[in-house]
């Protein structure tokens, strides 16, 4: 396995890194308010490096959306489109590690806390989402998160992170990584 340093914000870093690469996967940055930005940077490079097809992680139901993170996703979605690559979208869930990072807190404190009320939520371990990218792919296809998060809450209240078409499970395979299975994942973490 060769190891190259690819760095979103510089974009020095990502035309060495592309060199000779056909296929790209881009992990959507963490970032928010980077993530055009940096992704923009991806994008520029992966063309100049002659990248034929790019795999994105984006978001669930990323053009109807009411996240406050969405608008990110379906712009980097368009600047995709419009870059004459082949493009795969992966329109990842919530990641339960979004929930399970909290875990220790709540264990340490005898609660755990949310205000995403009765919302249904489709959330998949980060794991999940490794492997359905690995199975699309084999079958040819600073942080503002204390504000954030209540307004995501809000909207998960409102079924924003909810789809109940199983798709991730029919896709790798498998059913999806339990609630209860990644809570004690983290738990042994504990």
């Amino acid at each position: 396995m060769e190891v190259r340093e690819a760095d979103y914000t510089r974009p020095d870093t990502l035309n060495k890194a592309l060199a000779g690469i056909d296929t790209l996967m881009m992990i959507s940055g963490s970032e928010i308010s980077q993530r055009v930005a940096q992704h923009c940077n991806v994008i520029d490079a992966a063309k100049q490096a002659g990248v034929r097809r790019m795999v994105h992680t984006s978001l669930l139901h990323a053009e109807r959306s009411t996240l406050g993170l969405a608008p990110e996703h379906v712009e980097t979605e368009a600047l995709l489109h419009a870059s004459g690559l082949s493009v795969t979208l992966l329109r990842n869930g919530w990641y339960t590690e979004n929930y399970t990072a909290s875990v220790g807190p709540a264990v340490a404190n005898g609660v755990l806390i949310g205000s995403a009320g009765q919302g249904k939520i489709a959330s998949a371990a980060r794991a999940d989402y490794a492997d359905a990218a690995v199975a699309l792919i084999a079958a040819g296809v600073p942080t503002p998160w204390p504000q954030a998060l209540p307004a995501l809450a809000v909207e998960a209240a409102k079924g924003a992170l909810f789809d109940d078409g199983h798709v991730l499970a029919k896709l790798i395979g498998r059913s999806t990584t339990s609630l209860k299975e990644s809570v004690a994942a983290a738990l042994r973490q504990v």
